[in-house]
């Protein structure tokens, strides 16, 4: 069983699913709540319930600077969890390099200041398929970020594993966008073991990931298409 959160880490708050984790975060929100977001950029629009902690993402030589600032932002308490949205494609980042520095090095250089915080929970949206052995770069990539956190020592690690994401992206995916119009027609065509392959809303996921901050049992878990939709509520 969950319990309110007084101080979430969470990192991508600008994307599809982390914007809607934000909005699920807030909506829930108790007196005292926390929740800090480092940005490269201000959010909009602005709430007071919401610290943001602006910072050149990118350098990883100025982590120790990022740690310093999210302390602080956390007023010297520990953050109750890190949850993590970060995601892009490949063909957005424009090579496999930068593919990575968004989908790999940054959640785990996030995630080590997060547990050095305190944290006991990390929770992130990965992806259906995600392996650290296959073949496939992509689900590589997210089976290594995965891994990573596993690895990290937090007490608790929740890995969501989504089918195709649908809601409406800030940035221009014409495959994703092709797939999601044709998600009605092929949802009903994969039953049984391959419902962990059909589209699934963003806004579910989002509320699976808050769902399940504060869980209490200890180790890792994945969480699939399935999975998600009775978090949500059913769906």
């Amino acid at each position: 069983m969950a319990r309110p959160q007084s101080a979430v880490l969470l990192a991508g708050a600008t994307g599809l699913v982390g914007s809607q984790v934000l909005a699920a975060l807030l909506a829930r929100a108790e007196p005292g709540q926390r929740i800090v977001v480092p940005s490269r950029r201000p959010l909009e629009p602005r709430d007071d319930r919401v610290l943001v902690v602006e910072h050149a993402l990118g350098d990883a030589a100025q982590d120790a600077v990022l740690a310093d600032k999210l302390g602080a932002a956390f007023a010297g308490a520990a953050p109750d969890a890190f949850a993590c949205c970060l995601g892009t494609t490949i063909a957005v980042a424009g090579s496999r390099e930068a593919f990575a520095a968004v989908d790999l090095d940054l959640p785990l250089r996030i995630a080590r200041i997060a547990h050095g915080l305190g944290a006991r929970q990390a929770l992130a949206v990965t992806s259906v398929g995600a392996d650290a052995a296959s073949r496939n770069f992509y689900l590589r990539t997210k089976g290594e970020v995965e891994a990573g956190l596993v690895a990290t020592g937090f007490a608790r690690v929740d890995l969501l594993r989504p089918g195709l994401l649908l809601g409406a992206r800030s940035e221009s995916r014409p495959t994703e966008k092709l797939m999601a119009k044709l998600a009605p027609a092929w949802n009903p065509l994969l039953p049984g073991p391959l419902r962990r392959y059909r589209a699934i809303a963003a806004d579910s996921v989002a509320r699976a990931l808050v769902a399940l901050i504060g869980a209490a049992e200890a180790g890792a878990f994945v969480h699939g298409n399935d999975a998600l939709l009775r978090l949500a509520g059913g769906d």
